[in-house]
């Protein structure tokens, strides 16, 4: 049975559409909708990562094709005997723990100053949040100039009695770790304030209130109703900023290219290295997929301790 549409003015009656074929482009029209960005998905995100499985089974090296074929698990097995794997492995590690400990408890901090009234707070505020918007490159030249030994900081300390103006952190196996830390320290502190801080807007002023009725001081008022406040922000920041760091290539490449003996080369950086200079994407796969897992073991292991999403948070 066909239905018809009201008479429209000055005309005859138009056949509407069966009421299948409406329910069928109902039902087809989301499709039709997102087909575009599942297409984007697909060509930039799963056809690459799909390349790295497929080639961390293979020995792929375009400087001796002869040698390329199916490895099955020998890409893998070679790991085991790898030294320099192992160290990177510990040098993300130590890497990703300072980054993300200090970058919390310096965030927390500057998000707690500015978000107290004083005079000049915009301009606070600003000078808080600006290294966030200075890229990894530009980070690299800022904190070049004050390594500098002839230039920088600490010729100008020796110039002035203090030290002997010859440092050059970032060319010292001893201390290179340590500067390069300060150095993305200085640019990731900003995410950590901005996110707290926004959450410390939308904190409940009653909250506040009830606990200066009760008369907590300072401090009680931080630990009993600002943390609990901010527990799910800090979870989520930290388990962002922990996947950003173990994957950070452009400070540390452009800084330290993971030298001075390897104590700034982690996991990402070695296999752009392998990848670069030794062109060996079999065995950089291989790496990639590893990394894969202990991103993915760790962050499920994380969001379940730390019971992200729970009516406690």
């Amino acid at each position: 049975m066909v239905t018809t549409t009201p008479p429209r003015s000055g005309g005859k009656q138009a056949p509407a559409a069966p009421a299948p074929i409406r329910k069928k482009r109902r039902i087809s029209a989301p499709y039709i909708l997102i087909a575009p960005v599942v297409v984007l998905l697909a060509v930039f995100i799963f056809y690459p990562v799909g390349s790295v499985f497929y080639y961390s089974l293979q020995f792929y090296n375009p400087t001796t094709p002869w040698d390329n074929g199916f490895a099955g698990l020998e890409n893998f097995k070679l790991m085991f005997a790898d030294d320099a794997f192992w160290n990177s492995l510990v040098v993300t590690a130590k890497w990703v723990g300072v980054q993300v400990v200090f970058q919390l408890i310096l965030g927390l901090g500057l998000a707690l100053l500015v978000n107290e009234v004083f005079r000049g707070r915009g301009l606070a505020r600003a000078l808080v949040f600006s290294p966030w918007a200075v890229s990894g490159v530009l980070t690299t030249g800022i904190w070049l100039l004050i390594y500098n030994p002839s230039t920088g900081l600490f010729k100008l300390l020796g110039n002035m009695g203090i030290g002997d103006g010859t440092a050059a952190p970032i060319a010292d196996p001893d201390t290179a770790f340590w500067a390069t830390s300060v150095a993305e320290l200085w640019r990731g502190v900003p995410f950590f304030a901005i996110l707290i801080l926004a959450e410390l807007q939308s904190a409940p002023k009653d909250l506040y209130e009830a606990a200066n009725v009760d008369g907590a001081n300072r401090w009680q008022r931080f630990r009993f109703v600002t943390l609990p406040h901010l527990k799910a922000v800090i979870i989520l920041s930290t388990l962002l900023r922990g996947v950003w760091e173990f994957n950070n290539v452009d400070l540390l490449y452009t800084l330290t290219a993971g030298g001075p003996a390897d104590v700034t080369t982690t996991l990402p950086l070695y296999v752009s290295q392998l990848a670069t200079t030794a062109q060996d994407f079999g065995y950089g796969s291989a790496l990639t997929t590893v990394a894969f897992v202990i991103l993915l073991f760790c962050s499920i292991l994380y969001l379940r301790l730390s019971k992200f999403n729970s009516d406690k948070a």
